[in-house]
């Protein structure tokens, strides 16, 4: 089925890429693609938070009896990116393009940080304790809807 970090950096890298679509769109001023692009990326992350919070950090926790380790900081940051991109939604339905693009850079250099943390110390720590129990994990993740 493969593994936690190629199935979680496979979905880092699609909702990059609708981040970057969507930051051009408003940089050239294209409102109705941006907002549009935008929909789609706060719900692209909405789902990858929601995987990870409801079904890996829990069994992470659940096979490791940790809890204030690396899932406590990846919570924390989770909640600095719902906070980053509420701001953006407001600047993107404003038309505010400055403010949308500071904005991106601060959830840019954020996400660009997390994800590097999760690729390469969550999730291979995610593969190795969960062995048997991955594929079920990942299936879990693949169904999850918010």
């Amino acid at each position: 089925m493969g593994t936690i970090l190629e199935f979680l950096g496979s979905d880092h890298h699609a909702c990059d890429n609708v981040f970057a679509s969507a930051e051009e769109a408003v940089a050239r001023k294209e409102w109705d693609s941006a907002r549009s692009l935008f929909d789609r990326f706060q719900a692209a992350m909405a789902r990858h938070l929601a995987m990870e919070e409801d079904v890996l950090f829990p069994a992470f926790e659940s096979r490791t009896g940790m809890s204030g380790g690396p899932t406590e900081v990846m919570r924390i940051e989770h909640a600095q990116l719902r906070d980053l991109l509420q701001a953006m939604a407001d600047a993107v339905a404003a038309g505010n393009r400055d403010s949308y693009l500071g904005l991106s850079e601060t959830l840019n250099m954020l996400m660009q940080q997390h994800n590097l943390k999760e690729e390469n110390m969550l999730y291979p720590m995610s593969d190795r304790v969960l062995g048997a129990e991955r594929d079920s994990v990942i299936r879990e993740m693949d169904a999850h809807a918010i």
